[in-house]
């Protein structure tokens, strides 16, 4: 007999553990729900009970939840950063191949071009020769910088 109601105390001690009371301050408002309650609040039954072994979820701790908001803020500082890189990246790949078709739109039409001498400093126009050589390097800086 005494082996059946020291059974019966342990199961009722765990099966009131398990238990989640909803918490109710002084003016009627529910504060929240736990197994135990806040000091100054009124604990009432509810038909919710934990799952049997399940621990109580740890919460984290401020500094924790702290830590993660700053790594996110890293994150998405980052992600910006390398979206403002790739941005300016495809303007100045655009620059450059804008630049590239107006030169060879210019070769093309046989607009005069001039060269300056390194050892001079004269400027003299292209020969025919040099012209030819310029519109294919023209035509090859296009394909690489167009694509």
């Amino acid at each position: 007999m005494k082996l059946i109601a020291a059974l019966l105390m342990v199961f009722y001690g765990y099966a009131a553990a398990a238990q989640v009371h909803r918490c109710v301050d002084a003016s009627g408002k529910v504060v929240g729900y736990a197994s135990e309650c806040p000091a100054g609040t009124k604990s009432e039954q509810t038909s919710i009970k934990n799952a049997p072994g399940a621990a109580p979820s740890s919460q984290k701790s401020l500094a924790e939840r702290d830590a993660d908001f700053r790594k996110r803020q890293i994150e998405k500082q980052e992600a910006t950063t390398k979206a403002e890189k790739k941005s300016a990246e495809a303007a100045e790949r655009k620059r450059a191949c804008d630049e590239s078709r107006s030169y060879l739109k210019a070769l093309q039409e046989r607009h005069r071009v001039a060269r300056t001498d390194a050892k001079t400093g004269e400027r003299r126009l292209l020969s025919d020769a040099e012209y030819a050589q310029e519109l294919t390097r023209a035509e090859r800086t296009v394909t690489q910088s167009c694509n």
